[in-house]
């Protein structure tokens, strides 16, 4: 028979297994996280508030009539509290992330931002491959200048530029030279630039366009590629802080799957 202070030991050892952990990083939780995005995001786009409590009406409303119509209010009134919850968070999840994009717009590297939000296969620089700084008035002023950053996918190696539109397509082509030296001939070098206007993608559309992008190379090839392009370097010019478009919240697919 196991002593009191065995059972007290093994007590304790339960009740830390399943006890919630402190955090201890310093950083915000998911709720303080989310409440953040929502205040960030209201402050870009004020009509948000308005458009979550459209959804979650429709949603609510469509359930509730039908459940009239059959005879089981309460039931279907139930479930359609969670399809308009479920309707309201994917409308915050487009907003927000539209309005972090909003909030990118026109900073240096803003481009980083946004290639930080593509899918698994990518590999990308946080920091500029290339910059012309010659228009800043420091080092540290960089929003005149001319920077391109670089992403290695399947599709091939992508250089996105921004900045000022002569300066960035002259940077661009001289990288291009580089990148294919190291690269090879049989790996394709895409060049974007990124803005408002002819001939540009606008940030909030740039990882919709690389992913649509034709696949020619294989995973090993992309792997290959990229540690050989590493050894070329980057120049560290400053990320624009603000909203991150990767902490929008998105629909979870699983759950809407049922699974």
């Amino acid at each position: 028979m196991p002593s009191p202070s065995s059972q007290a030991a093994s007590a304790t050892e339960k009740k830390s297994r399943f006890s919630r952990k402190k955090n201890t990083s310093g950083e915000p939780g998911r709720v303080a996280q989310m409440k953040q995005l929502f205040t960030m995001s209201r402050a870009q786009n004020p009509s948000i508030p308005w458009w979550m409590a459209l959804a979650f009406v429709l949603g609510f409303g469509i359930l509730l009539i039908i459940g009239l119509l059959l005879h089981h209010p309460i039931v279907f009134g139930f479930f359609g509290v969670l399809i308009g919850i479920l309707l309201a968070m994917i409308v915050f999840g487009r907003l927000a992330e539209k309005a972090a994009y909003g909030q990118l717009e026109g900073q240096p590297g803003a481009s980083a931002a946004a290639l930080s939000a593509l899918r698994r296969g990518w590999y990308f620089d946080k920091e500029p491959v290339a910059a012309e700084a010659n228009r800043a008035r420091s080092v540290n002023d960089l929003t005149s200048a001319a920077m391109v950053f670089r992403a290695v996918g399947r599709p091939g190696v992508v250089l996105v530029g921004e900045g000022p539109a002569t300066s960035t397509r002259k940077l661009l082509e001289s990288e291009k030279k580089r990148v294919a030296r190291v690269a090879g001939p049989e790996v394709p070098v895409y060049l974007l630039r990124v803005g408002q206007g002819t001939d540009t993608v606008p940030v909030a559309d740039l990882t919709k366009r690389l992913n649509k992008m034709d696949k020619k190379l294989t995973d090993a090839e992309v792997a290959a590629v990229n540690k050989r392009l590493r050894a070329l370097g980057a120049a560290k010019p400053p990320i624009p802080k603000g909203m991150d478009p990767r902490n929008a919240p998105r629909m979870d697919r699983r759950a809407a799957r049922g699974r």
